[in-house]
């Protein structure tokens, strides 16, 4: 049980927050994917003001290692790992896919024990990241990238549900043809990756500063059009 400082920059919506004992104390989020860079180091002092503490009273760093967008990683990355050699404190990584199952199980009574949960981030075309994990977060198929094909998970669905969401999740509800599967919403934020990391902090599951990276899959694509000769 800690005082850590959570940052989520691996997909569309950035957060922070001071959590203490796994639960948040003080939060910020911005829904612009673009000022994720902008907004960390801003909503960091923030957090801590509303909260009433400083970067030396954290006990420990935490953030989603991946997937999710190229450069959301790195920003999340690079942050923390700064503040944890400036500062001699443990630092946490966390699958982005396990926070978002996390963040599923807290969204209430849609979800039943026997469920498997399906995050879904959008790769491109028909490709999402994914994993799937029972309601004790244990991994049931590893987080990786995927080729979607309308019969994509029907192994796990003989006997069991499977609940899908995340980015990724609309283009297989498109093609889907197993029936034992149902689509929800879910928001994951720095909260939910909060929970996580303080049970890896009470575990004493730290990683390596030197050799942690982010968990990309892909290699990186830019979006930008290339110049004519």
């Amino acid at each position: 049980m800690a005082l850590l400082l959570n940052i989520d920059t691996a997909t569309e919506v950035a957060s922070v927050c001071v959590s203490l004992n796994g639960i948040s104390i003080a939060f910020e989020e911005n829904q612009h994917q673009r000022e994720h860079a902008s907004f960390v180091h801003a909503a960091i002092a923030s957090v801590l003001k509303e909260a009433g503490y400083t970067l030396n009273d954290i006990e420990a760093f935490a953030v989603t290692s991946g997937p999710g967008s190229y450069t959301g990683l790195r920003v999340g990355m690079a942050t923390a790992k700064g503040f944890c050699y400036a500062l001699t404190k443990p630092f946490i990584m966390v699958n982005t896919l396990e926070v978002m199952a996390k963040a599923a199980l807290q969204t209430g009574s849609t979800i039943s024990n026997t469920d498997l949960l399906c995050p879904m981030i959008e790769a491109r075309r028909m490709e999402v990241f994914t994993a799937l994990y029972n309601t004790d977060l244990k991994n049931i198929l590893s987080p990786q990238p995927l080729i979607l094909e309308e019969e994509s998970f029907t192994r796990f669905m003989i006997e069991r549900r499977i609940v899908f969401f995340g980015s990724g999740s609309i283009k297989f509800k498109a093609i889907m043809v197993n029936q034992n599967g149902v689509f929800v919403s879910v928001d994951h934020n720095a909260t939910h990756l909060g929970m996580l990391a303080d049970k890896a902090f009470e575990e004493k599951i730290f990683f390596d500063l030197p050799y942690s990276q982010p968990t990309y899959f892909k290699d990186f694509q830019s979006t930008q059009k290339a110049k004519k000769e």
